[in-house]
């Protein structure tokens, strides 16, 4: 690989999905070789794995990991059940995959002992149980 080359990938930085001045969505207009400098400009169609932020893409690849094993996603999280149920839920939901049918029932008792141990807060709690 050239020198050139090396140092495009050494400097890449993860692209932003959103506008910082407004934050409306960007749309990706061009595209570059590294290689030849070829240059090519068009409206472009957005990766839709490439909007989620850091943690829900180690969230998605802890899943596809374990062949979508959930007790392993509430492990890496370091949840319940439950909660990484939900938070899958919701993570499926910014990809435009998730529906309300496929909703997951929340465990009322399993969510308070999580508050009483510590491992989700109160107001996530509420959420969860549907009063927030």
């Amino acid at each position: 690989m050239s020198e050139e080359g090396r140092h495009t990938h050494a400097t890449a930085h993860r692209a932003p999905s959103t506008c910082p001045v407004c934050d409306s969505s960007l749309q990706l207009t061009r595209l570059g070789c590294p290689g030849c400098g070829t240059e090519i400009a068009g409206i472009f169609e957005q990766c839709r794995f490439c909007a989620l932020s850091s943690d829900d893409l180690e969230t998605l690849t802890v899943f596809l990991a374990s062949r979508g094993n959930l007790r392993e996603v509430e492990k890496h999280l370091g949840v319940s059940y439950p909660t990484a149920r939900q938070r899958f839920g919701q993570l499926l939901d910014r990809l435009g995959l998730g529906t309300e049918q496929t909703a997951p029932a929340v465990d009322r008792d399993q969510v308070l002992a999580d508050v009483a141990s510590g491992q989700i807060t109160p107001a996530e709690a509420q959420r969860l149980l549907g009063g927030g």
